[in-house]
């Protein structure tokens, strides 16, 4: 990331008092991890990771660093993006934005494999004149390590930075941070990578974020990992290759010392300068159930202003993430609103959605005024051809309502809503068919990898549209359905919300970590066709609203 000081759901995100403006962590609600801001003119940018979803690397806008806007996704196409096979939790790891040249440079990390040891990671650039594309051909960078990101100095030269990865069992995994020589001609890394930081005692060492000020280089850095340990550190230098020396205060920002903060996990930061020369940082945040309990939102955004001590270090209040913060002094910048009810009516998936694994496109996705039309996919497991189009879950109590017509002739045909973490953690309330040809309402569920045909089962009369309604209040899940003129009936099945969270995607095996949990809960409209068949399923809306009913 590089702030430039010359020339999805929007959610609003400050209240003002009669004092002055607040900002409202998070910022960006939901499953948006890994934020890298960027500032260009009076624009400021921000990318989150996407992991196994397209459009890969979520941009989202703001002229104010109150109101975001989602632009979509920027790999939105196989020919940019390839994350077929990819694990759950894998796919684009921390993507880096900045602006140099007129372009926006963008870098980020396809992960193949991450678990029981090893690390398939290879790391991209693709450049745009416009944050909404188009987009170049990506550039293959290297797959040395992941968190790759851009330094843009002064005198015009470029560097790369990534943390670097060791496979070697007696090592240390997370080995440190190089920094490498950048050609922006020729768009790739020159001469040999430089370890200039191998981290503190905290351990876990990456997002490396470079910065420049006042003769000093400063080196921004997650450590920790990802969870409740998770912390910002810094490190400074007068030379860009170093040597570099940590802040002797402590991390700049970790809710680690205080369970009971109401965000939690905070780090993985970035920084940003505003107009007026005042400092934010972008950093990840979470917000458990329970105390140091499971996170069902998955990592978020939240903003904080910086600080600048007199010895020259970037500080936040208090080290600690807050839930309200002073706002920049910038003119109000609203942006419009997005409608709860979306009818699909334009030519193309509005910025909230997303599509796993693969990209929407007319081989399985067709949309026209009132319908969405989803062809049917592989099976719950699949890595490579599933058809599930969904959206994130943005607050602890909100619930996503469906119309769907479909007709199943086969036990391998299902088409209906779900509640989604990832291929081994969901809940899915879905029309089938049963082996004497009934069409029925049935309710099947995955937890850890174990799947499970509840008992509820509820025929359907005709062919006609049958209204789905999922809801999360809380730690409590809750499906419903409605057949005919009826209303909407609850499935008698008690499911505890958090089975599709962060921490109960964690595996473990003989004490080897086998799979991570770094996305977040997702609602979405989900098709099957095991058998080829060639059925599909039309959604007539999607409903989402947030707050308590």
């Amino acid at each position: 990331m590089t702030t430039v000081t010359s020339s999805g759901e929007s959610r609003p995100s400050a209240r003002t008092t009669a004092q002055s403006a607040l900002l409202r962590n998070p910022v960006l609600a939901g499953f948006e991890p890994d934020p890298c801001a960027v500032r260009v003119g009076d624009d400021y940018y921000l990318v989150t990771s996407t992991f196994e979803w397209y459009p890969g690397v979520r941009i989202h806008h703001s002229r104010d660093l109150l109101h975001w806007r989602c632009l979509g996704g920027a790999l939105d196409s196989k020919r940019l993006l390839d994350l077929r096979g990819v694990p759950d939790s894998g796919g684009i790891w921390a993507p880096g934005l900045s602006y140099v040249d007129g372009l926006f440079h963008l870098v980020f990390t396809v992960v193949d494999t991450f678990g029981e040891g090893w690390k398939d990671v290879t790391n991209h650039l693709t450049t745009a004149p416009n944050a909404e594309g188009p987009w170049s051909d990506p550039v293959l960078l290297h797959s040395r390590g992941f968190d790759t990101s851009l330094f843009h100095d002064e005198d015009g030269s470029s560097w790369m930075l990534n943390m670097r990865f060791d496979w070697r069992p007696e090592h240390t995994s997370f080995a440190g941070v190089q920094l490498q020589p950048f050609d922006r001609v020729l768009r790739r890394p020159t001469g040999e990578p430089r370890m200039i930081f191998t981290g503190t005692a905290v351990g876990v060492t990456e997002g490396p974020h470079l910065y420049r000020k006042d003769g000093w280089y400063y080196l921004v850095t997650a450590e920790g990992g990802t969870g409740y340990d998770h912390q910002t550190t810094v490190a400074r230098s007068r030379s860009v290759a170093g040597p570099y020396e940590t802040d002797p205060a402590g991390p700049m920002i970790t809710a680690r010392h205080d369970p009971s903060l109401a965000l939690q996990k905070a780090g993985h930061c970035s920084l940003v300068e505003t107009q007026d020369g005042t400092w934010y940082a972008a950093h990840i945040v979470a917000r458990p159930y329970s105390e140091r309990g499971r996170c069902v939102l998955g990592r978020e955004t939240a903003l904080q202003p910086v600080r600048w001590s007199e010895d020259g270090w970037p500080r936040i209040e208090g080290g600690i993430p807050a839930v309200e913060v002073p706002a920049p002094a910038l003119p109000p910048a609203p942006v419009p609103g997005v409608a709860e009810t979306d009818r699909f009516d334009g030519p193309r998936l509005g910025p909230d959605w997303s599509t796993l694994r693969r990209p929407a496109g007319p081989d399985w996705v067709r949309l026209s005024p009132g319908r969405l039309r989803i062809s049917g996919g592989q099976s719950p497991g699949t890595r490579h051809a599933p058809s599930l189009v969904a959206r994130r879950v943005t607050d602890p109590y909100c619930s996503l309502e469906t119309e769907v017509t479909f007709e199943p002739f086969s036990l391998g045909h299902m088409a209906g809503l779900t509640a989604y973490y990832n291929t081994r953690n969901w809940h899915y309330l879905h029309l089938a068919v049963d082996d004497d040809g009934t069409r029925l309402v049935r309710l099947l569920s995955c937890e850890a990898g174990r799947t499970v045909l509840h008992p509820y089962r509820h025929p359907l009369p005709s062919d006609e549209a049958v209204g789905l309604r999922a809801e999360f209040a809380g730690p409590a899940l809750r499906f419903s359905c409605r057949s005919g003129d009826g209303r909407f009936e609850d499935v008698p099945v008690d499911i505890d919300a958090t089975t599709v969270s962060d921490e109960a995607a964690d595996e473990f095996v003989d004490g080897q970590m086998r799979t991570l949990g770094f996305t977040g809960a997702m609602l979405g409209l989900w098709v099957h066709d095991l058998d080829s068949d060639g059925v599909h399923a039309d959604f007539s809306h999607a409903t989402y609203r947030t707050g308590r009913s």
